[in-house]
């Protein structure tokens, strides 16, 4: 057969269009007679022919390769090969004009191949054939082996049930007893595949390619992903999203399928390179179109993401925080706690008051976004008019007397002792409520001066005080100016 395809080959030549001369293909000859194969071998040769029940190869030796056509044919029973593709196969036994091959040492007739492909370590053909304890029963050339359930598979096996009535590749890891005891590995194989694929994969990987991969594992500080079979990244949660983000759940998920970027590669012909990989660096930095988003000046909603003792940081978009600075958080009280005035995961009305695109810095302002109380107070407040207080606080050198939040005025001991009143309003205890007269407004340092309406009046204290919790009623402002003028006539 081998010298029947060596005179096609001839004839072929003769009939092309470029001529081999007789010294080549001597010399070609002779390089192929001292190459010589073993049952067990792989080879790697390239369809030469293609019969109606045989594959003819070129192995690179004087003799062709043949191979039965069944074995090479898909799930479909079809034949999918060209002459001129390329095979791996193995040596299954030799003659002098040819070598017979196989996808693996499998098929009838080839019990007592067992023990040579256990030494050679020539992957076999088995079939799960049941599930026992430990493991499985394997059916190998007409032998019952055992596969231990570790062994079936390189990821974890949580319903063996599924494997029984499979065919795979096995190796043969142990042979005892004349073929009684044998014990095979489809693991290692796998675990082979996956090396080689590991190591084509790795040579085309190069740092700042961005390629798919899946999600394998969630930790504390970042998830695992999947590049290829055994290939595997991480990206640190400060990677995984342009926004602040607690835990990696809140942006991905295992399976998930997502491009990353590649950052980092450490040791990447080693078995377990580590590879640094970014999520969000796959999508454009938020931070180079804020320009165009906002502006100083703009109130804008925002998620507050975390809390400090200066302040809170808001999300006011994916990946742009600002902060509202304690100091920034009500125009109408001393902040002391950030987290008495907000909580984290809460939606805050916010103004932005700057905007450092050096620093990525963004500051924010919650009392802005809410209105400055004083702003138009000279208006609301006119010299003049007398209004309802209440005693926020007492000093030695006056009371403060807060007319609304934001709007707290200063009654001076001076003016104090000039009311017929005095005594009566001293006695008086925060919280309680009074009239005040306003004597002086300034608007721009957020400061008033206030007194007491009757300017030793002799009017009647009840018309004009009261205290919240009595529940009595004030005097109107009309029978204090009246009373007033009275007297000065």
């Amino acid at each position: 057969m081998n010298d029947r395809f060596e005179d096609d080959n001839m004839q072929n030549t003769d009939q092309g269009t470029s001529e081999i001369s007789f010294e080549q293909m001597l010399d070609a000859y002779d390089s192929k007679i001292g190459r010589e194969f073993k049952p067990g071998d792989m080879v790697e040769g390239q369809i030469i022919a293609i019969g109606e029940n045989s594959i003819y190869l070129d192995t690179g030796t004087k003799s062709d390769g043949v191979v039965d056509k069944s074995e090479l044919l898909d799930e479909n029973g079809e034949f999918q090969y060209s002459v001129g593709d390329i095979l791996k196969l193995y040596v299954v036994s030799l003659s002098e004009s040819e070598v017979i091959l196989s996808k693996a040492v499998s098929g009838a007739g080839m019990a007592a191949m067992i023990e040579d492909a256990y030494h050679g370590r020539t992957p076999v053909e088995g079939r799960v054939t049941g599930v026992i304890k430990g493991g499985f029963s394997v059916e190998v050339l007409g032998k019952r082996a055992f596969c231990p359930v570790s062994q079936i598979d390189v990821k974890y096996v949580e319903t063996p049930e599924d494997y029984e009535g499979q065919t795979h590749h096995f190796l043969i890891t142990r042979y005892e007893e004349k073929g009684r005891n044998i014990v095979v590995s489809r693991r290692e194989l796998l675990n082979e595949q996956i090396r080689e694929a590991r190591t084509a994969f790795m040579k085309e990987l190069a740092e700042g390619d961005t390629v798919q991969g899946k999600v394998t594992k969630l930790m504390s500080y970042g998830a695992f992903i999947e590049l290829a079979p055994g290939v595997e990244g991480m990206a640190h949660i400060s990677e995984l999203s342009w926004s602040r983000v607690e835990k990696p759940e809140e942006v991905v998920r295992v399976d998930d399928i997502l491009p990353v970027k590649v950052l980092k590669i450490e040791k990447p012909l080693s078995d377990s390179p580590k590879i640094s990989l970014s999520v969000k660096q796959t999508s454009g930095n938020p931070w180079d179109n804020i320009g165009t988003t906002f502006s100083t000046g703009d109130q804008v909603s925002g998620k507050v993401v975390r809390l400090t003792s200066f302040g809170a940081f808001v999300e006011i978009a994916p990946g742009i925080d600002g902060l509202v600075h304690i100091s920034e958080m009500s125009h109408v009280k001393r902040v002391l706690r950030p987290e008495d005035e907000v909580s984290v995961g809460e939606t805050i009305q916010v103004m932005i008051k700057a905007i450092d695109m050096d620093s990525k810095r963004i500051s924010l302002s919650m009392k802005d976004a809410a209105g400055d109380p004083w702003t138009g107070v000279s208006a609301k407040y006119p010299v003049g008019s007398v209004v309802d207080g209440t005693l926020e606080k007492k000093e030695g050198f006056g009371l403060f007397i807060r007319l609304e939040p934001g709007i707290t005025g200063l009654m001076p001991m001076s003016n104090l002792r000039q009311s017929a009143n005095a005594g009566k309003i001293e006695s008086l205890k925060p919280g309680d409520g009074l009239q005040v007269l306003v004597q002086e407004v300034d608007e721009d340092n957020r400061r008033m001066t206030l007194t007491p309406p009757d300017q030793k009046s002799s009017g009647n204290w009840k018309q004009f005080a009261k205290s919240t919790k009595g529940g009595s009623s004030f005097g109107s402002m009309e029978s204090i100016l009246r009373a007033a003028l009275e007297k000065k006539k």
